[in-house]
Order: structure tokens, then C-alpha cells, then sequence
């Protein structure tokens, strides 16, 4: 076994035993609540679950170490489709799933057998998900552990929802869904095998007739268009259907019309044929009533949509494309009987007037842009550039009819209204991408008559979840407007279903909760779950009278206690408990459910519980890449959390993880990266077990006063990083940055022996301990401290530690090595003899009155030279003054204000003695003679004349 592993397996056993992360309520200290998105458990954790929940992990040991009582709980979700879905995958046989949890998840086949049952298989991927996050070290309470099919978890679930139907949230409606056409269910996005945070999409149909009066009916979501069309478009080698729609004649693909049958439409095929079967006849705009060509269009796709699309070249660059292809093609167009001359006489409308460009738009950013055809990729990003100005700032002109004058912004909906009314447009819903069900089918968009929905379109709801979102903190800060988007767009969401695991509707038989429905006020269960398992309460036992007084305080404590046979006591100590432990105060999840989960947290938090009970803090952060590419098992980069904590440790796998990014950028994994750090933290067990195994003396030079004066700057700088939720800048600074103090220390020094450089250390460790904490705690016992490192006090910042002087001398020495350097890189020699002059004390005058100047926003050169000119020990100096000034003024420009005012306070710096101090040490480094001179002394070597170029922080240089 190795050494890592050893000190793993050591102190998680100490942890355990000492039940340190266990957190009860304690009135006499600060508390902080902090929990990750519960993982479902129909495959193992992975990198990217470590990734977020090594950041709570972080945080939840920063705060712990700073005093506070915090409990981090952990949860498993067993509900909804995935199981199922994975489950039947393997009692069907599919062998390439099956090959991946042999091979990727490391499955045994005995328990491969066994996980045609889906229970068994949850229970087997929560135990190795139990271990794995007991491997890489989170501080989890696992006493409040659950699954979310716990009949203890479903009473508190079946609670919820029957408040929030009392409240008037939860209704029953006719809606589109997303829908599996196998599980004859509702698929949301947690239940979904690809196809995450697809929503349906409205299209509008304008129904185009044909003389005989068939009707085309063309979708888009550009309703407004309907007066700039030129032409129909349609695929003449797909398969059309001439079908009786609710008595009327349509033509559409043939898969819109399997499509219409789920979207309360009755529809009977009469006949199919090849789209080229329309080609070249006509048809009449219902809004116009004009008459149009119908052409071949070989990009329609018959799954978008109803496979009939209308052409507005004017404003639309896909169709303005296709047409001008089209024209360059004559010898295409004649073996479909079109005349050559006709499609050429097709000119684009001009519909709307847009600030910026000419009569067409369509036209001029193809121009623009330099598209080449249809197939160009660019021609996308025309068309999302051009239909966005066009909506929020384009005016319909006269050719519009009643709609002229008004924006693309208020005609859209009103448009689309009237042409319903007047019976010239229908509707239908579409996927703007393909979704996968977990079962493997291919999901369309059904409307659900006498479906149950989380009413996320109510105003009342949406305004008290926008005051939630103002009143948290967010981290980063930029992700609020996005939750403020989301809120606002987010409309009816099916909350049940008749397939998968799940809490059943309290009032509705056959119904499951789904799967993301039942993850969104779960951080308030684990405040009682605690009690619940140590005192065995029986599910029966937590009725809703009884939920009520623990979470609301409504009703009678005694009536709900003798009602459901429990304790008064325990009654109100369960109430306590969750009153001490809410609001939660820290929920991190990964961008990607912003737009589902995180949002739906805010809004059953809104709607359930009073503003003290709301969420304090919510962290985004990005998704998990592997060597550049999404993680995925069929992209073979699939990368479990054990398997990365045995191939690199876990103080590696966590530091690896946490230096890849912060805020919602995404993080690479790289193997190479985890590889280094394992090498790195090697050295640092040497490293720091020699500095603590050394003989110890007290020293307090200038340079003990600059580790100290660092070390103070360090802490400040962690812990900042470490309350605004970047964990990667505060790993950088407390791993590298203070690791390199540490060593120029020992390098000045010439030795590891001294009291303030053990301080530091274990300074040190405590800044790394969230970070690392095995082989932190592996060090902290070589110091002989008795405590756990995981709860020693963490450092506190004392501005009255920081020498200024010191850390300036130690500037010093730093910028006349970079100095020295430069020069030598320049010059490309080896230094046998290095001269350094350090500046004269009148030119220190100079300097500190410029500083002084500076700082006050008053440093003018005429007004300095005069002052200069007036001091009669400068005179002899002025003809050398006058160019110095403006080149310290320019020089400070580039100087922070805290660092001038260290100058002002410090003033006049020994430059010479500092210097000649670490003659030694600048001796070695150069391995060249080395000899220091002021500018001011008598006699000095100065071949060159340097000296006098001397100035104050930056002494002249002389090589040979």
C-alpha cells in the first residue's frame, strides 16, 4: 500500500471515530449550513460531481476552522426515470451498456445479474458512492443521510405538495410536455438520456392554400414575415402526407403528422407522396391573399416542424441563400418544370425597418459576412445576429397592413392572435433538439390534458422568487441576471408521472412525483433526519400536522404530537433543530441546472417558507471538461471519483480539480496536471517535515519580520478568496505562492532553523488543510499539536504583524536581482564581477517629495522645480534634478498607492547596508564577485560612470 493511501486511510479513521463533522445545534456558536445537489445513483460519482462538491467541501472546512458549527449532509436520489431507464437497459441485454459498467464502472458480474433489479443497483452504486466520497475526504454528517425513496423522505415530500396545492401552485391544466412515448409519461430533464433543458418550442402555422384549397401550413416563429414572403420552400425528396386535419385538408411530413396526433389534433392520412410532387405550383397568402411559387429546397428537414417552410430572403439569411443557389442553377430548376426566368424574377420584400442597415438585412450581412452558401456555418450565427436586432429594435414598414409603425416587439404575439382569429393560423410544439428518454426513446411534445403542474407562470410566484434571487448572495455575482431570466421565462412544469420511482401525489392515484419535482426544498429535510433515524420515528408518524409545526409552527405542537404518538419534546426539539440550522446558507451546483434546479429551490423556497427561511448563498460553478472534451463513457473519458482518487490520491484529485477554474468558467481535467501535483505534494511532505524536525531558535531580523509581515498577507489574501466562493485563486495563492515564500526565506536565510519559520509553516498548513486535508493533517501531527488540523483555529489577519520596512527590503533585493538578470540576459554573459550602487541620500529627497506629492493628486513638475530650486542644499544638483522629475513621476505611475504610501512611511531606506547584508547571498546566486557602493561615497570602482544613473529603489548596475 502506498504511503498516500496509508495517511488516507489513517485519518479518515481518526475523522470517523472522533465523529468530528458530526453537527448538532449549538446556541453559543455561529452556524453554517451548506449542501450539494443529492446525486443519482444509477451510475458512480464521478470527477465532475467531485469538482462541485469539492468547492462545498472547501468552504465547509474554511468556515468549521474559523469557529463556526457546520454541518454538511449528504443524499442520495433514487426517483424518476434513471434507474428504471438503466435497469431495463440490462435486463434487455444491451451489451454496449453492459460493456461500460464493466468496464468503466468497474461492475463485478455477480452483481451485474443483480442489477436487472433497479433497487439493487441504486443500493450499489450509493454504497460505492459512499466510499468514494469518504476517499476524497468531505466533512459529510453522514447521520442525516437518506434516498429519496425513504418512506420517512416521501411523508416529507408528499408535505410539500400538498402545501404548495394549498397555496394554489400546484394546478391541473392543459399543457405541452416533453413526452416518452414508450413510458407514456411526462420526461424531464434529470430523466432525459440526452437532450437536457429542451423545452418545447410554439410555432405558428400560417396556413398557405393551394387553388384547390389544400392547405400548407408553414411554420415559423416569425409571424410578422407573413408580408415579405417570396416563395414556399419544400424538400422534393421527402415524404409527404395529404391528411384530414380537425376536417380540414393539410399537407405536411409525414412525421409532423405522427407529431399533431399527441398535440389534440384528429388527423386521418388520406395519402403520402415525394415532396417533388408540389414543386412549381402555386399557392395564395391567406394575409394578402398573393400568389407564390412553391420551390425545391433540399435543407427543409422533415422532422422540424411540419416539413413546409415559407421564404422571406429579405430577412432571412438562410433563404436569401437558398434562393440566390437556386438562381445560379438553371439547368436544377428545368427538371422539375420550373422556368428558369421566374425564380431569377424573384426579388426579396422588404418588411422591416432596422436601424443600421438598407432595404434588405438578409442581404447585407450575407455580404458582410462573406457567406458563401447555404451550408456555410456562419450562416447560422447571420441568422441569430440578424432576427435578434430585428426583434428588439426593428419597426414593421407600410407594406405591413394594420401592424405598420409598430415594433417587431409588440406586433409578434398580437399578429399571431389575429391571424388565429381569423382562421389563417394554427399552432403546434416542437423540440428545437432531439430528446432522449433514459429508456432509449425518442421523446416528442404531447399536450397533457388534466396534468399536474408547478405553476411556475404565476405572477404572484415569480415576484417572490425575484425577491428571493435579490436577497441572496450569488457566486460569482454575474449569475444573478441569469436566475432573473430564468424566473421570468419559466412557465408550467409537469411535476408528476405515471412511470420510474417517486413520492405518489398526495391526491392523485397512479401519479409519481418526477424526478426533478422532488429536489427542491430536500436541504430542510436533512435539519430532522438526524432525530428521526435516532429515535425511529415510522413514517405514519409524520403527518402533515405534524411537518406543519416543525417547518411552519403552524397548528397546536401538543394536538400534532398525541395525533401522530410522538414526544411533545421531541416535537419541539425537532422544531429547534431546524430553526437553528435554517435558512441554508450555501447551495453549489453547476451551472447547467440554473435554468432547472437551482431555480426551482429559489422558487418552492419563496413559495413555502417565510424570507428568514430563504436561501442565503448559491454557488455556480462551470461543467467538468477531460483533456478538452465533455465527459461522456462513449467518448471513453469517463473518469469515476474512485478511480481518480487511486490512481492520484485525494488531496491530489481534490487540488487538481479546484485549480482548473472558478465562477462558471469550465474546469479541464488533465492528466498530466494530476500527475504534477501528485509529484508536487510529494516534495511538500519533505519539504515541510524537514523545516518541522529542525532545531529551533528564536531570530527577529529584518528578514523574520518579512516572513511574518508575508505570511499575514497570505491569510488575508485565502481567506478573502475563500468567502467569495474562489476557491482557485485562494488555492494558488495558499499552495504556490506561499510556497515560494517560504523557500526565498530559506534561501536568504541559509537555513530551516528558526521559530518564525515553524510558525509560518504551520500557518501554512492551516491555509491548505480545506484544500489537502490528509496530508495536512499528516504534518500538523509531526508538530505535536493535539488536535485535529481539520478544527484548529484557522489565522486571522493582523495588520499590526505587517512590518513595512521589511517587506521592502526584501522588494529590494527581488527587483535588483530581476535587475541584474535583464541586464545579463541581454547581454548573454557570465558575470565574474557585479558592481551595485545604491543612490545618493539628496536624491532621496527627490524621490519622497514626489511620493508625497503624488499621493496628494499635486505632483506638477513646474511647481517641484521651483520648490527644489528654493532648498539651498539642492542647488548644486538641479541641472541633474530637472530630468529626474518627470521620470519619477512617470515611474510612479506605475506604483500601487499602498506601496507609495510604505515609501512615505518608511522614508529614506539604507539601501547600502541592506544591500552589502546580502552581498553573501547575491554571490551565490550570480556566482560573481560582488561589491556594493553608494553614489555618494568618495572613492568607489565605477569604470563606467554608473553610479551617478543611481536612483532610489533602484540602484545602478556595473558587470564585467
Amino acid at each position: 500500500m502506498s504511503q498516500t493511501k496509508q495517511i488516507e486511510q489513517k485519518w479518515q479513521k481518526r475523522w470517523d471515530e472522533a465523529k468530528l463533522f458530526e453537527a448538532d445545534p449549538d446556541p453559543n456558536r455561529q452556524k453554517k449550513l451548506v449542501t450539494f445537489p443529492f446525486p443519482y445513483m444509477n451510475g458512480p460519482l464521478h470527477v465532475g460531481h467531485a469538482f462541485t462538491a469539492s468547492r462545498v467541501d472547501v468552504y465547509a472546512r474554511f468556515k468549521r476552522m474559523q469557529g463556526f458549527n457546520v454541518l454538511w449532509p449528504w443524499s442520495w436520489h433514487w426517483t424518476g426515470q434513471p434507474l428504471l431507464g438503466a435497469s431495463q437497459r440490462v435486463a434487455r441485454g444491451d451489451e454496449a451498456y453492459i460493456k461500460v459498467l464493466r468496464e468503466v464502472d468497474g461492475v463485478a458480474e455477480e452483481d451485474l445479474a443483480k442489477f436487472v433489479d433497479p433497487f439493487y443497483m441504486a443500493q450499489y452504486y450509493t454504497n460505492n458512492g459512499r466510499s468514494a466520497v469518504k476517499r476524497i475526504g468531505f466533512s459529510v454528517d453522514w447521520r442525516r443521510e437518506f434516498t429519496t425513496v425513504m418512506p420517512t423522505f416521501q411523508k416529507f415530500i408528499e408535505w410539500q405538495y400538498k402545501n404548495l396545492k394549498e397555496e394554489g401552485y400546484v394546478t391541473q391544466g392543459t399543457h405541452p410536455v416533453v413526452w416518452c412515448p414508450k413510458d407514456q409519461s411526462p420526461t424531464g430533464d434529470h430523466d432525459r438520456q440526452s437532450g437536457e433543458g429542451i423545452t418545447p418550442d410554439e410555432y405558428t402555422l400560417i396556413k398557405y392554400r393551394l387553388d384547390d384549397g389544400t392547405i400548407l401550413p408553414a411554420a415559423t416563429f416569425r409571424p410578422e414575415t407573413v408580408y415579405g414572403i417570396t416563395n414556399m420552400w419544400i424538400n422534393p425528396d421527402s415524404t409527404y402526407v395529404e391528411a384530414d386535419v380537425d376536417g380540414e385538408t393539410w399537407i405536411i411530413s409525414q412525421q409532423a403528422a405522427e407529431k399533431l396526433k399527441e398535440q389534440e389534433h384528429k388527423i386521418t392520412i388520406k395519402r403520402s407522396f415525394l415532396g417533388r410532387e408540389l414543386i412549381g405550383k402555386y399557392f395564395t397568402n391567406p394575409i394578402t391573399n398573393l400568389k407564390f411559387p412553391i420551390l425545391p429546397g433540399w435543407f427543409v428537414n422533415p422532422q422540424t416542424a411540419t416539413g413546409v417552410v415559407y421564404s422571406v430572403p429579405a430577412h432571412a439569411p438562410y433563404d436569401y441563400l437558398a434562393l440566390r443557389d437556386l438562381q445560379k442553377k438553371p439547368e436544377l430548376l428545368t427538371q422539375f418544370g420550373l422556368d428558369p426566368q421566374m425564380v431569377l424574377a424573384i426579388k426579396p420584400i422588404s418588411i422591416i425597418k432596422l436601424d443600421g442597415f438598407g432595404e434588405y438585412p438578409a442581404v447585407e450581412i450575407v455580404e458582410k459576412m462573406g457567406i458563401t452558401d447555404q451550408n456555410d456555418p456562419k450562416a447560422d450565427e447571420a441568422t441569430n445576429e440578424l432576427y435578434k436586432k430585428e426583434f428588439h429594435s426593428g419597426t414593421l414598414k407600410d407594406n405591413c397592413g394594420i401592424y405598420a409603425g409598430k415594433s417587431i416587439r409588440e406586433a409578434k404575439d398580437q399578429l399571431g392572435a389575429d391571424f388565429k382569429k381569423i382562421g389563417a393560423a394554427d399552432r403546434m410544439y416542437d423540440l428545437s433538439n432531439p430528446v432522449v428518454c433514459r429508456c432509449m426513446t425518442q421523446c416528442i411534445v404531447k399536450i397533457l390534458s388534466d396534468q399536474w403542474f408547478l405553476n411556475y407562470s404565476n405572477p404572484k410566484w415569480k415576484e417572490l422568487a425575484h425577491q428571493v434571487i435579490n436577497q441572496l448572495t450569488l457566486y460569482p455575482e454575474s449569475a444573478k441576471p441569469w436566475f432573473h431570466t430564468v424566473i421570468d421565462w419559466l412557465r408550467e412544469w409537469a411535476c408528476a408521472r405515471t412511470t420510474g420511482f417517486g413520492t405518489p401525489l398526495p391526491w392523485g392515484k397512479g401519479w409519481v412525483i418526477e424526478t426533478l419535482s422532488d429536489s427542491t426544498l430536500y436541504m430542510a429535510f436533512y435539519t430532522i433526519n438526524a432525530q428521526i433515524k435516532a429515535n425511529n420515528i415510522q413514517p405514519q408518524a409524520l403527518t402533515p400536522e405534524v411537518l406543519d409545526y416543525i417547518f411552519l409552527a403552524k397548528g397546536d405542537k401538543t394536538t400534532a404530537a398525541k395525533t401522530a404518538n410522538i414526544n411533545p419534546e421531541l416535537l419541539d426539539s425537532m422544531r429547534q433543530e431546524f430553526l437553528y440550522w435554517y435558512p441554508l446558507d450555501l447551495r453549489n451546483s453547476a451551472k447547467e441546472l440554473v435554468p432547472n434546479h437551482l431555480s426551482f429551490c429559489i422558487f418552492h423556497h419563496a413559495a413555502l417558507f417565510p424570507p428568514q427561511h430563504w436561501p442565503k448563498a448559491i454557488g455556480v460553478n462551470g461543467m467538468l471538461m477531460v483533456e478538452g472534451q465533455g465527459m461522456h463513457k462513449s467518448k471513453g473519458n469517463f473518469i469515476t471519483l474512485k478511480g481518480a482518487v487511486d490512481t492520484y490520491g485525494a488531496d491530489a484529485t481534490r487540488c487538481g480539480l479546484l485549480l482548473g477554474a472558478e465562477g462558471m468558467d469550465d474546469p479541464d481535467w488533465r492528466a498530466d496536471n494530476l500527475r504534477d501535483l501528485q509529484s508536487k505534494f510529494d516534495s511538500l511532505m519533505g519539504f515541510t517535515s524537514h523545516i518541522i524536525t529542525s532545531t529551533k531558535k528564536d531570530e527577529n531580523t529584518a528578514l523574520e519580520r518579512w516572513l511574518t509581515s508575508r505570511m499575514q498577507q497570505r491569510i488575508k489574501d485565502v481567506t478573502a478568496a475563500l468567502d467569495d466562493l474562489k476557491t482557485r485563486t485562494a488555492l494558488q495563492t495558499a499552495l504556490f505562492e506561499t510556497w515560494n515564500d517560504l523557500r526565498w526565506y530559506i534561501q536568504r536565510k541559509g537555513n530551516t532553523e528558526t521559530n518564525t519559520l515553524t510558525d509560518a509553516v504551520k500557518d501554512w498548513l492551516k491555509l491548505l488543510a480545506p484544500f489537502a486535508p490528509f496530508i495536512c493533517e499528516e504534518l500538523w501531527s509531526q508538530t505535536n499539536e493535539k488536535d485535529f488540523i481539520s478544527t484548529a483555529k484557522w489565522p486571522q489577519y493582523s495588520p499590526d504583524k505587517i512590518d513595512t520596512a521589511a517587506i521592502e527590503q526584501e522588494t529590494l533585493i527581488t527587483d535588483v536581482m530581476d535587475d541584474t538578470n535583464n541586464i545579463l540576459k541581454a547581454m548573454k554573459i557570465t558575470p565574474t564581477k557585479i558592481i551595485y550602487y545604491t543612490a545618493a541620500p539628496w536624491k532621496w529627497q527627490i524621490y519622497l517629495k514626489i511620493i508625497e506629492k503624488t499621493l496628494a493628486g499635486e505632483a506638477k513638475i513646474n511647481e517641484l522645480m521651483r520648490e527644489f530650486a528654493a532648498d539651498p542644499a539642492l542647488k548644486p544638483h538641479m541641472k541633474d534634478i530637472a530630468p529626474m522629475v518627470p521620470r519619477i513621476i512617470k515611474a510612479l505611475t506605475k506604483v500601487s498607492n499602498e506601496r507609495k504610501l510604505n515609501m512615505a512611511k518608511i522614508g529614506l531606506t539604507d539601501e547600502k547596508t541592506i544591500l552589502t547584508e546580502a552581498t553573501k547571498f547575491l554571490k551565490d546566486r550570480f556566482n560573481a564577485e560582488t561589491t556594493i557602493y553608494s553614489e555618494a561615497d568618495t572613492q568607489c570602482f565605477d569604470p563606467k560612470h554608473r553610479a551617478a544613473m543611481a536612483m532610489p529603489y533602484q540602484p545602478a548596475i556595473y558587470i564585467e
